[in-house]
């Protein structure tokens, strides 16, 4: 009985090696057939990599190399370029805007608001200038002094009749439309922030846009609940 029971043991061990090795017969030729595409390797039969495509394009298949190359890459495009220069602009009207809060606001809260919003845009038009110095990227000539009005060409930006308004009203008046002018020029700070997250490529400018979208975000609401 132990003889017999050893035999179809072994014989089991025999088949299953058999049914092994077959398979591995036709994997490689599998492989050595060429068929890249339908097996997940490239034109040079390496392993390939899918790479997800931006929005609207599809994605792509790269080889190893080329996929690494591709990660380590945080080259700025025009994405970023633009998102910085603009948001300087903006933040720079924000900054004329609260600005007029300390001799025209009524209330306390908001002009502590203002020095606030202050505090917080002065050091990150700094560091987009020294983004833009370290990249290449400063725009010829410079940008405004913040004091223009702008229709419609970023969002969230006042008008110079708006800022116009702004500069002639005082206390409760001026409370009310500067938060209320604030606020969407808050919006329209998150609006950019978010647009350049994804079409922008360099890392450094997703750190800042989070940066804007967490700290305006934050403020939107603080402004919603004193107005």
């Amino acid at each position: 009985m132990l003889n017999r029971r050893t035999t179809l043991h072994t014989a089991s061990l025999a088949a299953a090696a058999a049914a092994a090795a077959l398979a591995l017969v036709l994997t490689g030729c599998d492989a050595s057939s060429g068929g890249g595409d339908d097996t997940g390797t490239g034109k040079d039969g390496k392993p390939a990599v899918i790479a997800p495509g931006k929005p609207g394009e599809a994605a792509k298949k790269l080889s190893a190399e080329e996929a690494a190359k591709a990660g380590d890459d945080d080259s700025p495009n025009t994405a970023d370029r633009s998102y910085v220069r603009m948001m300087i602009e903006h933040h720079r009207q924000a900054l004329v805007m609260t600005g007029l809060a300390a001799d025209r606001a009524g209330a306390a809260k908001v002009k502590r608001l203002a020095e606030r919003i202050a505090s917080g845009q002065k050091p990150e038009i700094e560091a987009m200038r020294a983004w833009q110095k370290t990249t290449g990227g400063e725009p010829k000539g410079g940008g405004g002094d913040g004091h223009e009005g702008h229709d419609g060409k970023m969002p969230g930006m006042a008008t110079e009749a708006q800022l116009a308004r702004l500069r002639a009203a005082r206390g409760a008046d001026f409370d009310a439309l500067f938060l209320k002018l604030m606020i969407t020029h808050h919006r329209g700070a998150v609006s950019m922030a978010t647009d350049v997250l994804a079409q922008g490529n360099n890392v450094r400018v997703e750190e800042m846009a989070n940066d804007v979208i967490a700290q305006q975000s934050s403020e939107i609401r603080r402004m919603l609940q004193m107005s």
